[in-house]
């Protein structure tokens, strides 16, 4: 049985906006399920262990989705939610491939956790996959290869896009913009109509650009753990 390390983040706070932030429920669930359905066994992490914070708005009625509705009646994936391991404890060579849930938390926690940015090393350099979707890319953006250049340099990759950022109106909340940092990072940056799906895949990489994306990133994953 093939088995995925799932990176959730631990940050609750959207900057200084008084609100909450967190992961994206749909961007967890409609992968969790679809790895899950074709017999992926799944290990869920984050850097403070226990239960990760999820943004209010991905609960609301209008973001539900057939993954959200399952999740929210699947008492087994909430007690597994409940108790992430401690994301330092996760070992490369314990698993097959490594995937990021977005939303905007791990854009303050995960994009510069030591931990994290070591284990997408570990994985890319061992020839497994890496999957992110969302504002999750922002986790690659210290992740270096094997010749200490970073990761997404020259490799085709998207994320979540200034625009998308605009339009909920965070851009001068979020420590940085995603479609920015891929591409100063010298990624080559691509995407489509704000929040149609979109997921690419380059070699052993995996971006998605928002969460009507995160199936496609699944599906990509799925393949590439076939081979």
């Amino acid at each position: 049985m093939k088995k995925v390390l799932f990176v959730l983040t631990s940050h609750d706070e959207l900057g200084n906006t008084g609100e909450k932030t967190g992961f994206w429920i749909e961007e967890f669930a409609a992968p969790y399920y679809k790895l899950l359905d074709n017999g992926i066994q799944i290990t869920l992490a984050s850097p403070k262990g226990g239960q990760p914070p999820i943004d209010p708005k991905s609960e609301g009625p209008g973001n539900d989705t057939p993954a959200t509705l399952r999740f929210k009646s699947d008492k087994e994936a909430q007690q597994k939610l409940a108790h992430t391991s401690m994301l330092s404890l996760m070992k490369e060579e314990a698993f097959d491939a490594i995937f990021y849930p977005g939303g905007h938390g791990p854009l303050w926690d995960l994009a510069n956790d030591k931990n994290s940015i070591h284990l997408i090393e570990s994985f890319y350099r061992n020839n497994k996959p890496v999957a992110t979707v969302c504002h999750a890319p922002g986790v690659l953006q210290h992740a270096k290869n094997t010749l200490g250049e970073p990761l997404v340099k020259a490799k085709k990759v998207t994320g979540f896009t200034n625009e998308e950022e605009e339009a909920v109106q965070l851009t001068n909340v979020v420590p940085f913009l995603v479609e920015d940092m891929l591409k100063e990072k010298g990624g080559e940056y691509s995407k489509v109509a704000n929040w149609q799906p979109y997921a690419i895949q380059d070699g052993l990489l995996i971006t998605g650009q928002n969460p009507a994306s995160s199936e496609l990133v699944a599906e990509k994953l799925l393949q590439l753990l076939d081979k």
